[in-house]
């Protein structure tokens, strides 16, 4: 579960992932304020609170149980009302919310429903929250995008070296210069067909409305393997090995990497969806 920390007025407010969505945690945002966690109970007695966490999952889960939900609604503002949040989820089925245990566990909500307790607890607060959650969620933007600029420019790098050995190697003397253009999308279509599977015309072909190519259009995972397999096939290149052997070999390689750059990210995936990792 993917973790990271916001400073609310001096509070540190934790942030984790969950159903590939951002969840604050409430306990969290209650140590400044009188009360502690007892006052994410008061909370949720409140019947304005028990109606607005119906709509927020009417209109986000389509596995709410509303007839659960309309039940405590009717019961939620008498004195006698009591609502938990693991009640809440086991009744209703609710994903809003989420109780973690352990010692760094506690109460988590969409953060949807956090900015409404936050508001809740004080508007000033809510803001400050509000403005910190977006600071972080854009200095993760920045970051995942200097990543991909750098796997990106370090794909193009060695692009280059991978040219030059075709030139020294591939491309016999007195070439003309559509030939030579011709050898370089050989060997350009060779990667293609190792990691993508088609050639740069076929993609083209079955994307028409894409603008670029198949490489500005890769993920993160693809553009490693690419960068890796262009400086593998520059050393078969000067090493004399067919193109029909190097095509093969390349292709095995790009399979193995793809499946362990992905495995972490699915393995993830099964375990926010609450299924256990497969068996390898």
């Amino acid at each position: 579960m993917k973790k990271r920390a916001i400073n609310v007025k001096g509070i540190p407010v934790t942030v984790v992932e969950r159903h590939e969505q951002d969840y604050i945690s409430l306990t969290d945002m209650v140590q400044g304020f009188e009360g502690g966690s007892a006052l994410i109970e008061q909370w949720l007695r409140n019947k304005d609170t028990v109606l607005f966490l119906g709509v927020w999952e009417q209109l986000n889960n389509a596995a709410f149980n509303s007839l659960e939900f309309e039940g405590i609604g009717n019961a939620a503002g008498r004195n006698s009302f009591y609502l938990s949040v693991k009640k809440w989820i086991e009744a209703t089925g609710a994903i809003g919310l989420h109780a973690r245990a352990g010692a760094h566990g506690g109460t988590y909500a969409h953060k949807d429903i956090a900015f409404e307790f936050g508001s809740w607890l004080s508007p000033e607060f809510k803001l400050y929250l509000i403005k910190e959650f977006q600071r972080l969620k854009e200095a993760e933007a920045s970051t995942q995008s200097l990543e991909w600029n750098l796997q990106r420019t370090l794909a193009k790098v060695n692009y280059r070296i991978h040219t030059d050995a075709i030139k020294e190697h591939l491309i016999p003397p007195v070439l003309t210069k559509a030939r030579i253009s011709g050898v370089y999308a050989t060997e350009a279509d060779l990667l293609n067909m190792a990691l993508f599977g088609l050639t740069a015309t076929e993609w083209k072909r079955a994307n028409p409305s894409l603008v670029g190519n198949m490489r500005d259009h890769a993920t993160l995972e693809q553009l490693v393997v690419l960068s890796n397999m262009e400086s593998i096939n520059a050393v078969m290149i000067q090493q004399g090995v067919a193109s029909s052997v190097r095509l093969q070999q390349l292709n095995g390689i790009a399979i193995a990497q793809m499946r362990s750059l992905t495995a972490g990210r699915a393995a993830d995936r099964l375990l926010k969806t609450g299924k256990k990792k497969p068996k390898t």
